[in-house]
Order: structure tokens, then sequence, then C-alpha cells
């Protein structure tokens, strides 16, 4: 071979395709064995793409598969207690409503009739809420069997709605704050049930909205009182 000043350019030109050479064998040794293992445990099974679930407190993250994720992911179909709850609930504000619309005639206070128009305007729409969310799953308005006052936490008995309705003035005014208020402390433990017994997202917003705008109105019940 003749030589030339550039004899150890010649060098590097015939030896870099054996160095390249023998680092992808390296590197394929390395993802058939070893440490690749343990990148291969983390990683999905059935391979494609992968989803990071978060682990529980104080454990790691873990690789899924995205079958593995759908099927871990958690039923959010309504349940029974969701189910049971708009049924009864409709029936709870229904009888709010009716003590309410007895205040403009028959209550003393100023504060009280506000506080009872205020009851009025939002129980309300979230009967109509509850009959569509009931109506959009195909189910009944009103609960299977006999369901009767005492079920529900709070609600008063006839007996106690005829004394309401004979009632006037200051006579009105305390009796309403007493029932009304035991009735705000049923829907708010009724509320307080289904958040943990029932599987329906809007089910549980609007079982969050009655305990913090009931447990408001509690507060300023006992106020007025």
């Amino acid at each position: 071979m003749h030589r030339s000043t550039d004899g150890n350019k010649l060098v590097m030109k015939v030896a870099a395709p054996a160095l390249l050479a023998a680092l992808a064998l390296g590197l394929t040794a390395c993802d058939s064995g070893g440490s690749g293992g343990s990148d291969r445990a983390n990683s999905p099974k059935d391979g494609g793409p992968s989803v990071i679930a978060p682990g529980k407190p104080g454990e790691a993250a873990e690789t899924l598969s995205a079958r593995d994720a759908q099927e871990r992911r958690g039923d959010d179909r309504p349940n029974s207690a969701d189910v049971r709850y708009a049924q009864m609930m409709i029936r709870h504000h229904q009888q709010a409503l009716e003590m309410t619309e007895l205040a403009p005639k028959q209550a003393q206070s100023g504060a009280l009739k506000r506080l009872a128009e205020r009851i009025s305007a939002a129980q309300g729409p979230e009967i109509e809420t509850m009959r569509g969310w009931l109506k959009k799953h195909g189910r009944a308005e009103s609960p299977s069997g006999h369901a009767g006052h005492e079920e529900m936490p709070g609600m008063a008995s006839e007996a106690q709605l005829g004394k309401l309705r004979a009632a006037h003035g200051k006579a009105f005014d305390a009796l309403f704050l007493r029932l009304m208020t035991t009735h705000h402390q049923g829907a708010v433990t009724m509320a307080t049930d289904v958040k943990s017994q029932g599987n329906d997202v809007q089910i549980e917003e609007m079982a969050d909205d009655v305990i913090a705008q009931q447990t408001t109105e509690i507060s300023r019940m006992r106020d007025m009182s």
C-alpha cells in the first residue's frame, strides 16, 4: 500500500465502520439482557401506548398499557344510592316549598319572609334538575314501594304541618324556623350519605350544593331564633 502523509487519516477511515459495528452489537446485547430486564418489567405487557398510573401515597407510579388502564378505570354509572337520593330529595324539597309558601301571608318577620323566598328560589330549580336527571337515566320520579316521611331525615309530620298552617305572626315565625332548621339538617344528612354511597358525578355535585347552601341557611335561622 502506498503511504502518504495522510496515512493516519486512511487508518481512521478503515477503522470507523468496524468501530460502529462493534458499538451496535454491544447495544443489542444490553437490550437483550442485563439491566434492560428491569425496564421491560415496568413497560406495558401488550405493547402500544403506555399510561402512567399514579401510585397510592408512599408508592411509586406504575406504567400500564392503554387496555389495562381502561380496565382499572372506575365504573361511574349511577347506582341505587344515586337514584334513591334524587327521588327522595325531590319529595324533601317539595315539603320545604310547601312550608315556604305559607310565609308571605303568615310570617311577621320581614327577614324570615326573605329567607323563605330564597329557599323557594333555590329548591324549585333543584327539583327540576333532579327530575331531568332521573328522566335522562330512565328512572321513575317516585321510589318503588312504600317510602314514608320517616325514611327521610328532617321531614315534618302531618301534625306539625297542620300546626304551621294554622299559625300566624310570631308563633308562625318560631315554628317555621324550628321545622325548617330540622328539615335542612335532614337534607344535609342525605347529601352527605350519597356522597359516600353514590357513584354519579352530577349527583355528587348536587349534594355538594345542598350541603353548602343549607348549612349556611341553618346558621342564619339559628341566629334568627
